[in-house]
């Protein structure tokens, strides 16, 4: 990628951390990137484009594949806390938020793929792993989707919250909330 393509999604991605999809027109984006308006479309055909552009960069994407749960100890403490911290790790607030600005109805078709399918390999990576643990024999027979989109809907919520309100909403450390969640959760499933 040219600098000139680069400084364009730059600037178009720091515009929808601020103002959301709709409100980042290509004189904004032309301004903010330091170059003439009609230079974005000699890359770019539209802004949808630039965006989808964007979301294949690793700092406007999480890097989340089922390597990214490969630390597996077969421990469902250690292994729920991996889990859950590999997941916060990658999953900035920054990316929040740019997918909060990217949930307008003109783009959303094309960027809840990409969006969607963060959530969808932990979910896939967690479904497994607490099957195999139950077929193991290491913990309860339960329902492993069930409990693996609480343990998603508890570690989005946290890093969603944060993203959105800070420690104004909670006090809270990570470190801390994921071992009182992990804590809860096999207290429930643990033999």
């Amino acid at each position: 990628m040219d600098k000139t393509s680069k400084k364009i999604i730059d600037a178009m991605m720091e515009i929808i951390l601020e103002r959301g999809y709709t409100g980042a027109t290509t004189k904004d984006i032309a301004e903010r990137a330091g170059i003439n308006e009609c230079t974005i479309f000699r890359k770019f055909k539209e802004k949808k484009e630039i965006v989808i552009a964007g979301m294949e960069l690793p700092q406007y994407h999480p890097n989340i594949t089922a390597e990214t749960f490969a630390d597996i100890k077969w421990d469902i403490e250690s292994d729920l806390k991996m889990f859950m911290e590999n997941y916060m790790k990658e999953v900035t607030p920054q990316f929040v938020r740019l997918s909060i600005g990217l949930r307008s109805p003109q783009i959303y078709q094309q960027t809840a793929p990409l969006i969607m399918d963060i959530p969808q390999t932990f979910l896939h990576a967690l479904t497994d792993y607490l099957c195999e643990m139950k077929n193991k024999g290491k913990i309860r027979d339960i329902d492993c989707d069930a409990v693996a989109s609480t343990v998603l809907s508890a570690t989005f919520g946290f890093t969603f919250l944060s993203a959105s309100f800070g420690n104004d909403l909670f006090d809270l450390e990570r470190v801390k909330y994921i071992d009182s969640t992990v804590k809860s959760i096999i207290g429930g499933i643990a033999l």
